[in-house]
């Protein structure tokens, strides 16, 4: 990218601004790093790790629901760099200072934390769980390492057992040799040979202070005086070997830390290569959350990348972030800009009033357009680019002294560098164009420019005040034309970005505002030619008159908006109420199903007990099955049930199972009859119903039509007729008599029979004992007792059985 724009666009602020929220020191550097990219594939990468850390963020941010597991928040702060103690770790032979063996440990805690926090939540973040996939696992070693350094960078005395030993007898050599000078002191305490009675250190050995005079009657070793002479450091004899020895356990100590300390090194040194890969893990995860936590803060959006077929430069309420950071200390907000360009118009001109913003609209997009191809988010409701070879602006005034340049020939020497630059996969922004000479001069040199630009197909942002440029932006295609919009009540700028037709610069407006004396303003007017008056009459009607559609545009979007949501809450409503009703129907449905059920039941058990009203109840069964069959078509009908389609003739054979209207149970074809009958058998059911009661054919049952294994019978289970629940002993013997009741009562029972008649006759009341022994002891049965009248009499015994 373009130094120079890059300073011009305040690249290095941003990143200063994105660097407040980089934890660590590692974090700092790689942001130091992070530059505008031409790469799409890693730029999408990083993009999309964005975008996932601030997805974390915000669950983080949640509430802990019950029975979920919270977010863990991850933490960077206070992270140290231990690439020098890791670059350390290469060299064969080198040992680590304890302070390093201590800051590794910390990062290895983290890196830890964050591969915990991050591994089991790969399918939500996958591309954050893979940065922390690269962590090793150094547990083991963590253990080796835990309470050995202290945090003031001192080896505890746990460390080993040989340096507890070497410290436990320092500290009593210590107390001996306290113990000896103690003596010492107090045997010449009357001699007035102490200058004070005190113990301290020369040299490493404990000595007492002394005058002069006493070297020659004390015995002993002098280490020293007083800057004045007036005190010696006297090593009394008897506690010189006491002395070596202390000296001695002091380098037995040092030797024995630093074999530890060589010990867990080289321990480390085993995982170098991890270690490595575990801070720079931590780093990058540092600056993807420092991302996350910039969007956050600066409410921004992930950007995306048009392809370059369809190259498209869409901002939606876009926010520049230094801006903000300014006027949010001011309590000030930032009137967002929003624009669109895309492959057949590339070229926006801007024009409005002065200090209206249109230089900032032109840095914003430019910023951005780096911010994005940096992999940061930007402050915005949406943002799409192309992906730009080059960023290329030309803002503010660019006069030197030094190098003799006037700011017009300033203006034209930066102008002259980014056409020799510009290419069709450029972004150029023109601040001023045809700025610092004469205006017609400047006009024409300024379409020039601007259609060099154009030809190369570059996207371009220009600023101008200049009339040529703005009748060049409405006549000439490709070119769209925008404002910055002015209050002309207040006489000051709103910031609002209008695209469509050009704005009035409102230079005496501006000035008359700022407090410029009013004669001179009304002289300016007064110099004004008629042609300049009416010019800037009619663009200042237009901006009105674009203000107006603006307003009503935008009053259109939101009375469509609240249509459209009004029209989703009554569709929502009317589709509660049709269900709540299809669930009335439903219940309706179901409730006189079971009535008819109950009837018919209860009608069946009349037919039994009273043959000669049996044409009279099938005739009532018909017209009752009949009734509730319309019922129940009538109300499909209204709940709106799906139509299934009749299945095809040739699909209903003999063994086939279907489903028949008005039965809620399988059914099964026994015999397909002539005139489009058939004959089924339902439960314990046989009869004959018309084709055009199948509503469906369904699959056999499991294990339907199998081969049964070698050595394996099947004997089908209970059949029923509901008109013969009955079984005629008369003539068996009360052997033959007791098996057939039995199997009777079992098949009737599996069928789901509840009600049996056993004919047994009067004779010398064999049969009848037979049966009510063979009752009494029976399982299934609930009660017994003989029959009425018209079923027989003391001749029949009725059974009622248990419900299977």
């Amino acid at each position: 990218m373009n130094r120079e724009s890059l300073e011009l666009l305040e690249y290095e602020r941003l990143r200063a601004l994105v660097g407040r929220f980089v934890a660590s020191d590692a974090g700092k550097l790689l942001l130091e790093q992070v530059s505008p990219s031409t790469d799409l594939a890693p730029l999408e990468g990083t993009l999309n790790e964005a975008a996932e850390a601030i997805r974390y963020l915000e669950d983080a941010d949640q509430p802990q629901t019950r029975g979920g597991a919270a977010t863990p928040r991850l933490r960077f702060a206070g992270l140290p760099d231990v690439a020098r103690a890791a670059a350390k770790l290469r060299i064969e032979g080198s040992v680590l200072e304890p302070l390093e063996i201590s800051a590794i440990a910390e990062v290895l805690e983290r890196a830890m934390e964050v591969r915990q926090a991050l591994a089991p939540q790969a399918a939500r973040y996958p591309l954050l769980a893979a940065r922390a996939a690269g962590i090793g696992d150094f547990r083991k070693a963590l253990r080796e390492i835990s309470g050995k350094i202290l945090p003031d960078g001192s080896i505890a005395d746990d460390a080993s057992v040989a340096l507890r030993r070497i410290r436990r007898d320092l500290d009593r050599q210590r107390n001996e040799i306290q113990d000896s000078l103690d003596r010492f002191l107090k045997a010449h305490r009357d001699d007035g040979l102490l200058q004070e009675e005190f113990v301290t250190l020369r040299n490493d050995r404990f000595v007492v202070p002394v005058i002069p005079g006493a070297k020659r009657k004390l015995p002993g070793v002098v280490h020293g005086a007083s800057g004045s002479g007036h005190t010696l450091f006297l090593e009394p004899l008897e506690t010189i070997d006491l002395n070596n020895d202390l000296v001695r356990l002091s380098e037995e100590e040092l030797q024995e830390i630093h074999r530890i300390l060589r010990e867990i090194t080289a321990r480390l040194r085993e995982h170098a290569g991890e270690v490595r890969a575990a801070a720079e893990a931590l780093a990058q995860l540092d600056l993807v959350f420092a991302k996350g936590h910039f969007a956050q803060e600066f409410r921004c959006v992930v950007p995306r990348f048009s392809h370059d077929e369809a190259p498209r430069l869409t901002l939606k309420a876009a926010r520049h972030p230094l801006l903000e950071d300014v006027l949010r200390r001011t309590g000030k907000r930032v009137v967002p800009v929003s624009l669109q360009l895309d492959a057949s118009r590339r070229t926006l001109l801007i024009s409005g009033p002065n200090t209206g913003g249109k230089t900032v609209a032109m840095k914003t997009v430019g910023l951005f357009s780096l911010m994005a191809q940096s992999g940061l988010p930007v402050p915005a409701e949406e943002a799409e680019f192309p992906l730009f070879d080059d960023v290329l602006a030309d803002i503010g005034d660019n006069q030197s002294i030094e190098q003799s340049l006037s700011s017009f020939g300033a203006h034209v020497a930066r102008i002259k560098e980014m056409v020799e630059c510009a290419t069709s996969g450029a972004l150029v922004l023109l601040d001023e164009l045809g700025r610092a000479t004469d205006p017609e001069e400047g006009g024409a040199l300024g379409v020039a420019i601007l259609d060099e630009f154009r030809q190369h197909g570059a996207f371009t942002l220009a600023s101008t005040h200049l009339l040529a440029l703005k009748v060049y932006g409405s006549n000439t295609p490709g070119v769209l034309n925008a404002s910055m919009g002015f209050n002309e009540e207040t006489l000051e700028p709103t910031y609002v970005l209008r695209t469509g037709a050009p704005g009035k610069s409102a230079g005496l407006d501006i000035a008359t505002r700022l407090g410029l004396p009013e004669r001179l303003i009304e002289r300016a007017r007064g110099a004004m030619s008629s042609t300049e008056r009416d010019i800037a009459a009619f663009l200042n009607q237009l901006e009105e008159k674009i203000g107006e559609v603006s307003a009503e545009s935008d009053e259109l979007k939101r009375q469509k908006t609240a249509l459209e949501e009004r029209e989703q809450k009554l569709l929502k409503e009317m589709e509660r109420r049709e269900a709540a009703r299809i669930r009335e129907i439903e219940q309706t449905v179901a409730e006189a199903q079971k009535r008819f059920e109950q009837e018919a039941r209860e009608t069946i058990e009349m037919v039994l007990s009273a043959p000669e009203q049996r044409k009279q109840a099938e005739k009532i069964l018909r017209q009752v099955a009949r009734t509730k069959r319309e019922f129940q078509e009538s109300v499909e009908g209204l709940a709106q049930k799906e139509v299934r389609k009749a299945p095809p003739k040739d699909a209903i054979r003999e063994g086939t199972r279907i489903r028949l209207r008005d039965v809620s149970g399988a059914a099964r074809v026994r015999r397909v009859l002539s005139g489009g009958m058939l004959e089924v058998d339902v439960g314990f059911l046989k009869m004959q119903v018309p084709a055009s009661e199948v509503l469906e054919v369904l699959p056999d049952a499991p294990g339907s039509g199998t081969s049964l294994p070698k050595g394996v019978s099947f004997s089908a289970g209970p059949r029923w007729d509901t008109l013969t629940r009955e079984i005629n002993l008369i003539g068996k013997s009360a052997e033959d008599a007791q098996d057939e009741v039995d199997r009777f009562l079992d098949s009737a029972y599996l069928a789901g029979v509840t009600r049996v008649r056993v004919v047994h006759g009067h004779g010398m009341g064999v049969l009848k004992r037979v049966v009510q022994d063979l009752c009494k002891a029976h399982p299934n049965v609930e009660k017994f007792y003989p029959a009425g009248p018209s079923e027989g009499g003391t001749g029949a015994t009725v059974v009622e059985l248990k419900e299977a």
